[in-house]
């Protein structure tokens, strides 16, 4: 029998099975999630706009649905956390910012609706950095900072980093995120779960959330959507029901979601200090026990040189971005609030624009790029490393100096250069050191995510879950 006060502790597996077999009904397990909600977000500060009514409403329909006989979706009756990014119809897409607090959505973003149709239930917003802006750590003008549920003397990570300290709290079992260079994958490792950023082009969007114009040409091919989970196997779900596409996306493509098996043992490439810049000792002890298990899995595991052209793609990466920001950047940064625009401003300054004869050569740099990776990825289908190259760091780290912003663009630099090729990835955790999540990333051939998610499937089959966090987070009262 299930117990009704530890529903929110259920996969999402699990909990859409339940609510599909008739074990218990929607709006039961939606009112668990909101219980869990009201006991730990005043200590977490996660979930910034709580959508009980809605939900509740969601919940009920799904209910109504099964007893009228009619089949529901894969994810019946899950609830999901949305960031602040994210469109969610009748509700202010704020950015955290409180210039867009009564930006109300006209309807769902694209992922959304995936998922909704799939049967998952929104039960709220959840908390990122200003306008993606202000930095890594989950801090916004209107919400204040998200805190580590493992520790509150580290930052959970961004800019995703609500979704992922909801969904490791058991505040929600799926959270719908971001990522353009580490903004699924940082917060789900920091946080100890799971994360995917999918191939470019594998899940539709529609990032036009200020007015009708789309974002420029690096905004629209660096940023996808990407879900969190506590599991590999919800993550699973997740992706077979957010992929696809959709008349508001033209960039996404109706690529099979399973390719064909590969022959012999897959081959996996190991690299656990890209670029040779320096690795934290337990982010290098976490990538060996990793490879260890994809070896015990009978994967084909060697440790190589390095990724290609890793200084190349960090470079061509800033200038392109920084050339996108710099036309708007005197009206952005009044919106960034005290201090927000610190971060991209220190970057503003390494990295100036570049001219359009200098732009034109980085896009074909760009190209380049992608090729070599696809040629590396040709040899080895998967990659093997780190999602951030030391333990969770301090709060706001990245925009306290220049020191602490370059200290954190070196720890994603893996993140950042395959959100630049444009490659799939997947954050899997594997253990605790000194009470704080440790953690990886799968990465492989455009378009299989399949390769990623069944290789991390091993790491977490032999490594374990972490999350999510009984009772209450192992952190004190609110700030």
């Amino acid at each position: 029998m299930i117990r009704q006060n530890t529903l929110w502790a259920m996969t999402a597996t699990a909990q859409a099975a339940a609510v599909r077999g008739g074990e218990i009904s929607a709006v039961e397990l939606l009112d668990r999630h909101l219980e869990r909600i009201a006991e730990v977000n005043p200590r977490v500060n996660a979930v910034t706009q709580l959508l009980a009514e809605q939900a509740r409403e969601a919940a009920a329909r799904t209910d109504q649905r099964r007893a009228a006989g009619e089949e529901l979706g894969p994810l019946a009756g899950v609830p999901f956390t949305v960031k602040e990014t994210t469109a969610v119809e009748g509700v202010p897409t704020t950015l955290g910012s409180a210039r867009f607090r009564d930006l109300v959505a006209p309807a769902d973003a694209p992922p959304v609706a995936r998922l909704r149709a799939a049967g998952a239930v929104p039960i709220g917003h959840s908390n990122m950095p200003t306008l993606v802006l202000a930095g890594m750590h989950s801090r916004s003008e209107l919400f204040g900072d998200t805190v580590n549920p493992w520790d509150r003397s580290r930052t959970p990570g961004g800019s995703s980093g609500g979704d992922g300290a909801a969904v490791a709290t058991g505040m929600a079992a799926l959270g719908l995120g971001n990522d353009s260079g580490g903004s699924v994958r940082i917060p789900a490792s920091f946080c100890g779960v799971t994360g995917l950023k999918p191939t470019t082009g594998r899940f539709p969007a529609d990032h036009r959330v200020l007015g009708p114009d789309d974002p420029g040409p690096a905004s629209q091919a660096l940023v996808t959507d990407g879900p969190l989970a506590r599991t590999v196997a919800d993550l699973r779900l997740a992706y077979e029901a957010l992929a696809g596409t959709d008349a508001r996306d033209p960039r996404a493509v109706p690529v099979p979601l399973y390719g064909a098996p590969l022959l012999g043992p897959v081959r996996v490439a190991v690299v656990a200090d890209p670029g040779g810049r320096g690795v934290h000792a337990t982010v290098r002890a976490a990538v060996t026990a990793a490879a260890d298990a994809l070896r015990d899995a009978g994967y084909d595991v060697r440790e190589v040189a390095d990724v290609p052209r890793l200084d190349e793609a960090l470079e061509a990466y800033g200038r392109i971005t920084m050339t996108e920001f710099a036309p708007t950047w005197p009206a952005v940064r009044k919106l960034l609030g005290e201090g927000g625009d610190r971060y991209i401003r220190m970057a503003m300054e390494k990295t100036p624009p570049a001219n359009a004869a200098e732009l034109t050569k980085l896009m074909g740099t760009w190209l380049g790029i992608r090729r070599s990776w696809a040629e590396f990825l040709d040899e080895f289908p998967l990659l093997l490393g780190p999602v951030f190259t030391e333990p969770p760091v301090e709060p706001g780290l990245e925009s306290r100096d220049e020191a602490g912003r370059e200290r954190v663009a070196e720890g994603m630099r893996l993140c950042t250069v395959t959100s630049f090729v444009g490659v799939p990835a997947v954050a899997v955790p594997t253990g605790l050191s000194h009470g704080l999540p440790t953690g990886v990333q799968v990465i492989g051939r455009a378009f299989r995510e399949d390769l990623c998610l069944a290789a991390a499937q091993e790491i977490e089959e032999r490594l374990g879950v972490l999350t999510p966090i009984s009772a209450r987070p192992n952190v004190p009262g609110p700030a």
